[in-house]
């Protein structure tokens, strides 16, 4: 009884191999034939074949570098001469007069594009084949089951289960089919809605720090200024406003080709002009209004508009373009989290400017003496320290800081007149919320003020989710009057 099912076991995988050579014998001549649609067929049947010679044989059909004899054999042209497309040897007798080019149009090329996504199942390379599963998955194609079978039987690396909004949308129409198959779609869907909700989190969060760095930017600045001087500046926004437009200027004045070279050269130029500008304000304008925030917060208000109007004057009322760089566009995908260059880019230069900030208040004479004053100005004069020009570099400082900024949102927003306007609101909420004057402070409040914000837009909308923030903003405030980390001194103490 054993010796007749084995017997039985051998005739069936016999028969089976004999199919599978006959199979491939016929593709074979399905694209030798001059039909389109047997060309067409014949790909389709030798990707299913399993025939060791389909992958390089369908490839040479797709560049144009297959040919058929009058006898219907084929052959494939190489740099050495034809090679005998059924066997992979060498056909020294054969020339190319001899040979007609198999045809392609545009279904074969469809059939070709499919099988190879197929075949690649089966490239020793394994990201070669996570890409093919992931053309194979992408095209719903039915012909390419049995190849993914074979590749999955074949798989020695770690096979990973494929979720996602594309695996949800596959399994939805078979919501409603009969156990097993509609027990095992819902087992899957409840699994798949699970991994998005956590995803969903995660890419919040990732939005919302995206969203903080960009506060942290246009903030930065204006902690200093506000923490040290005291002085309201509704004309912070400007400077951040005329750091994007030095961003146009530079990408203008270079041209396309320097595009990546551009945004970098962007940052030190924006840093100079605007605090360039700001030093001149402050020596013009704000050192005359000392000690009188409504003036000042009047005087700077004033100021934001006259500088609106010469950029519009100057460049037009017009949004205006800055090309991003190469390596500041594109995705890429860290398990279901997409992450964006552009804001990447922005979270990373954020912290660079964070870090640059601390090392010049902590590090340099210039910081030494900016918080002295922070602390106690009155005994900071009276040991040698020329206030005046302190207050003119720290709101210089500031005002680069702003100009760098706006390099940083020239890349997610629209570099027009009314840039600043947008992140004047939202700085000094940061500022205040952090504590007025210091950095960390500003950095955790620019992170919490974007997280929260990010969460609540889903729900609430953009324009309610502000109102949220705001509100719940005011109410910390009347328990934390000085914010989350206020300045020690007797200055700030008063």
């Amino acid at each position: 009884m054993i010796r007749r099912a084995a017997l039985l076991l051998l005739g069936l995988l016999l028969a089976l191999g004999s199919a599978s050579r006959g199979q491939a014998q016929d593709a074979y001549a399905l694209l030798a034939s001059p039909s389109f649609d047997n060309i067409r067929q014949g790909v389709q049947e030798l990707g299913r074949s399993g025939d060791s010679r389909a992958l390089p044989v369908i490839s040479a059909l797709q560049d144009g570098e297959l040919f058929a004899r009058v006898d219907h054999a084929l052959f494939i042209r190489s740099a050495f001469g034809f090679i005998d497309a059924k066997t992979g040897e060498s056909a020294p007798d054969v020339t190319a007069a001899q040979l007609k080019k198999v045809r392609l149009n545009n279904p074969v090329r469809e059939a070709i594009e499919q099988t190879l996504g197929s075949l690649r199942l089966f490239d020793p390379d394994p990201d070669q084949r996570r890409a093919a599963a992931d053309a194979v998955f992408h095209g719903h194609d039915p012909l390419a089951l049995s190849a993914l079978d074979r590749a999955i039987a074949a798989e020695r690396d770690i096979i990973r289960a494929r979720s996602g909004a594309d695996s949800r949308a596959i399994l939805e129409p078979l919501r409603d089919q009969p156990p097993p198959l509609g027990t095992a779609v819902d087992a899957a869907m409840r699994s798949i809605d699970q991994q998005l909700q956590f995803w969903g989190v995660i890419q919040s969060v990732y939005y919302g720090i995206s969203l903080g760095s960009v506060l942290l930017l246009a903030a930065a600045g204006l902690a200093i200024t506000f923490g040290v001087m005291g002085v309201i500046n509704m004309a912070h926004g400007e400077m951040v406003m005329l750091g994007a437009y030095a961003a146009f200027v530079v990408q203008q004045a270079l041209g396309p080709a320097w595009t990546g070279t551009s945004i970098v050269l962007a940052v030190p130029a924006a840093f100079v002009i605007s605090g360039g500008l700001g030093i001149v304000i402050e020596r013009t304008l704000i050192r005359w209004l000392y000690g009188r925030p409504l003036e000042t917060l009047l005087a700077t208000w004033g100021l934001s508009l006259v500088l609106q109007q010469a950029v519009r004057s100057i460049f037009g009322p017009d949004n205006r373009p800055v090309q991003p760089p190469g390596w500041m566009s594109g995705d890429f995908h860290l398990g279901g989290l997409t992450l964006t260059l552009n804001r990447l880019v922005i979270i990373v230069f954020a912290a660079l400017v964070l870090a640059g900030l601390m090392a010049v208040l902590r590090l340099t004479p210039l910081g030494l003496r900016m918080r002295a004053v922070t602390q106690n100005r009155t005994m900071a004069a009276a040991v040698g320290i020329a206030t005046p020009w302190i207050d003119a570099f720290t709101f210089g400082l500031g005002s680069g800081v702003a100009g760098m900024a706006g390099v940083a949102l020239s890349q997610i927003d629209n570099v027009s007149p009314n840039l600043g306007q947008s992140y004047i609101i939202d700085s000094f909420m940061v500022v205040v919320f952090g504590g007025v004057g210091n950095l960390w402070g500003t950095a955790l409040g620019a992170l919490t003020l974007g997280i929260v914000n990010k969460f609540l837009e889903p729900f609430a909308g953009a324009v309610l989710g502000k109102i949220m923030v705001l509100v719940m903003l005011i109410l910390f405030i009347q328990r934390k009057p000085r914010g989350l980390f206020p300045l020690r001194g007797r200055a700030a103490e008063a």
